[in-house]
């Protein structure tokens, strides 16, 4: 069964919660972020893309890199911007976008659930990505960014969840992209902890390579510190039912060396083609197509076998029978060719990159949660760049130190 642990946050002073609270490190790049902690010493950018309190020229994974992320955070603790809650507890994390809400647990998961699949994946991970979390997390000895968990949740689970947000909230604003974010601390922590112990699996969202990364802290830690804190790690974990997952589009630099009419004639082999200009596409079972000024919705003149939850999918239907076949494209984590746009706004970024650089576009129906819990409880993996999950979560708002 699940653990969801009460633990001892470290967290922003309430006057500071909206100027330290920051985006994921993984959304943003060293310019991006750079521009978004202009003028804000509390932003928590400087602790997870410590790079941009350093020369532009250097290495984003030279030790200097994690060394200033550790100086950054020891400040940012003897300047009193961050403080320690005096006990352990539970919180309860509230999202809002665009009127929809979305209320989750924040606590720490078992670092051995996450070992023996109570905890579910759902995509592989990169070794360099593990050692980038394995070293940021080693030198801060904390998790600096929750992971997203999602699971089946009960009444009882969303009873308690209410009596918490009935009180007053420890922080509640509105971030720059419109999003409001209330945290709470909780009274009824292990009241929630036993409601949540009697759920059998926990399926992680977002934030596979923090979960990779805590597993080998705790590797790295075990043989000296056996009962250390570092043997859970930090999450966030939503109601399934509450969960909005956006597409992760796709854009093809080329047409694979075919002309613009060859192109379109072999897609139209397996495809019907529809100049519909949908942008998006309206139901499961079709995708859209950016090309030269035109939006098409594709779908399957031959409907392909779903073995299993993978096949299933609309994502596996366009590798297999166009990615792959036309535009030669057997590794969309690797190959050049391919970038990506997810979240709400991408099909005009990807009208824009197709405008300016040639090329097409591809934009998907978003995935279903219980797709990918249906994916994960068969021990599989979804394709690459599948889900984009929003709102995102601030990092700086709960840390967790072992």
């Amino acid at each position: 069964m699940a653990t969801i642990r009460s633990f001892r946050a470290l967290r922003p002073r309430p006057d500071l919660a909206d100027k330290v609270a920051s985006v994921p490190y993984d959304v943003v790049n060293t310019e991006e972020a750079l521009d978004l902690a202009k003028g804000n010493p509390y932003s928590f950018l400087h602790i997870v893309r410590p790079e941009i309190d350093l020369p532009s020229s250097t290495d984003l994974y030279d030790d200097t890199v994690y060394d200033k992320a550790a100086e950054n955070f020891q400040s940012f603790i003897r300047e009193g911007f961050l403080e320690e809650d005096p006990e352990p507890v539970l919180y309860i994390y509230r999202l809002v976008m665009n009127g929809r809400e979305q209320v989750g647990i924040a606590g720490c998961c078992a670092v051995k659930e996450y070992e023996n699949n109570t905890i579910k994946k759902h995509e592989h991970t990169r070794k360099a990505k593990e050692d980038d979390r394995l070293r940021h997390m080693l030198t801060l000895r904390a998790h600096a960014g929750p992971v997203l968990l999602t699971f089946h949740s009960t009444s009882e689970i969303k009873e308690l969840m209410a009596k918490e947000t009935s009180e007053t909230a420890l922080y509640d604003f509105t971030d720059a992209d419109g999003v409001r974010h209330t945290l709470w601390r909780c009274r009824f922590s292990k009241e929630l902890e036993a409601a949540c112990s009697r759920v059998p699996a926990l399926y992680i969202a977002d934030g596979h390579h923090r979960a990779a990364g805590a597993m080998r802290v705790k590797e790295a830690l075990f043989q000296r510190e056996p009962e250390g804190e570092y043997n859970y790690f930090l999450t966030v974990t939503f109601p399934s039912d509450q969960m909005a997952i956006y597409p992760y589009n796709k854009y093809v630099s080329d047409l694979g060396g075919l002309s613009t009419l060859d192109f379109l004639a072999t897609v139209e082999k397996s495809f019907y083609l529809d100049r519909s200009g949908r942008t998006e596409p309206a139901e499961k079972g079709s995708f859209c197509m950016y090309l030269d000024g035109q939006w098409y919705e594709l779908k399957e003149k031959v409907p392909s076998p779903a073995a299993d939850p993978v096949a299933a999918l609309d994502l596996s239907k366009f590798q297999n029978k166009l990615l792959e076949p036309i535009l030669g494209i057997t590794d969309q984590r690797n190959d050049g060719r391919i970038d990506f746009a997810g979240g709400p706004g991408s099909p005009k970024k990807l009208e824009n990159w197709v405008d300016t650089q040639g090329g097409v576009a591809f934009t998907f129906y978003p995935v279903e949660v219980e797709e990918l819990m249906a994916v994960a409880d068969a021990g599989l993996v979804m394709p690459p760049k599948s889900t984009w999950f929003a709102p995102k979560l601030r990092s700086g708002l709960l840390i967790h130190r072992f």
